[in-house]
């Protein structure tokens, strides 16, 4: 039997497929590689995937119509799905939001309508967002929590990926869980994201812009604690009884860091001070995250271990080594 893994070449779907294949699952990647950032970083991640003989890899947009199902009608011995592939970020829905009609909802679509034609699937586990939380202020945030104020194009298309699977879950029965992850960094990371732009400003000399006057709060979450969710999840398929077999739970570190401490650990890593630029808040930003995992924890065992302290000098690590500096 077989791992599907969409997003394969990404930051998250990389991590996971590597984490799979280091415990004996074949697994199937799909990524379109897109040019959304560097192809090369994608092509970097893929050539340590492919060092394992239980890797294979097809290059494929999930959004296409029918593509996704012809590949699995192909490969039957599939009896999960991880579904990663999406496009992220904030920032770039405003630019650009038609991509994540494409990618998150039309993309979204063909991965379900695929999974309920395999005749041996087991569970289908796919990516949400802390995003959906939009404009809620009541912190922790939890599953429970109504998530009917987006704050980006992007937080609404991870809302209605949630709604069209619990509907696909309810019509065919189909095992189905959703992850809302939060702020995740550290090795192979993207470089939208704040520890990478953070670190290559800070070492180019460059000002760090800090939003919302640096009054900024995130629940960062290291990449290895974010794959020990997933995989327990994917475990964990929710039972197929009278109810939709259909979860959905928060992959957080279950810390609300103020932003400012981020730079400091940073800075402590790197061994330099930061240029500090402070903005006002950009739209569709928040100004905190923060996880309540306690079902996360009760049900699937997750105990994220590796705070800031930990993790930001790995990821610096990782970067140095990645660039050869």
């Amino acid at each position: 039997m077989s791992v599907l893994v969409t997003g394969a070449a990404g930051f998250i779907g990389f991590s996971t497929s590597k984490a799979l294949l280091e415990r004996g699952e074949r697994v199937i990647g799909v990524d379109n590689l897109n040019n959304y950032y560097a192809v090369t970083l994608k092509e970097a991640r893929l050539a340590e995937l492919t060092r394992f003989a239980d890797f294979s890899f097809h290059r494929l947009d999930i959004a296409e119509r029918g593509a996704l199902g012809v590949l699995l009608a192909r490969e039957a011995a599939t009896d999960r799905v991880i579904h990663l592939a999406a496009q992220a970020g904030v920032r770039y829905s405003l630019i650009n939001p038609h991509a994540y009609i494409s990618a998150n909802i039309a993309g979204q679509l063909e991965v379900l309508e695929a999974c309920r034609r395999l005749p041996r699937l087991r569970h289908l586990v796919f990516a949400s967002s802390s995003s959906v939380y939009g404009g809620n202020t009541k912190l922790p945030f939890a599953v429970t929590d109504p998530v009917d104020t987006p704050r980006s194009l992007y937080a609404a298309s991870k809302k209605a990926d949630e709604l069209m699977s619990y509907c696909y879950a309810h019509l065919y029965r189909l095992p189905t869980t959703g992850l809302r992850f939060f702020t995740v960094y550290g090795p192979w990371g993207r470089p939208d994201m704040a520890a990478w732009i953070f670190t290559e400003a800070i070492l180019a000399g460059r000002p760090v812009r800090l939003f919302n006057h640096g009054d900024m709060r995130r629940d960062f979450t290291y990449i290895d604690d974010i794959v020990s969710g997933v995989l327990a999840a994917l475990d964990r398929p929710p039972a197929n009884d009278g109810a939709a077999p259909y979860r959905l739970y928060n992959l957080g570190n279950h810390r609300s860091e103020k932003l400012t401490r981020f730079i400091a650990v940073l800075e402590a890593a790197l061994g330099r001070k930061a240029l500090i630029e402070l903005a006002p808040m950009e739209p569709g930003d928040v100004p905190a995250t923060y996880a309540d995992i306690s079902e996360t924890v009760r049900d699937l065992g997750f105990k994220p271990t590796t705070p800031i302290d930990e993790g930001l000098p790995r990821f610096v690590a990782w970067y140095r080594d990645h660039h050869r500096l």
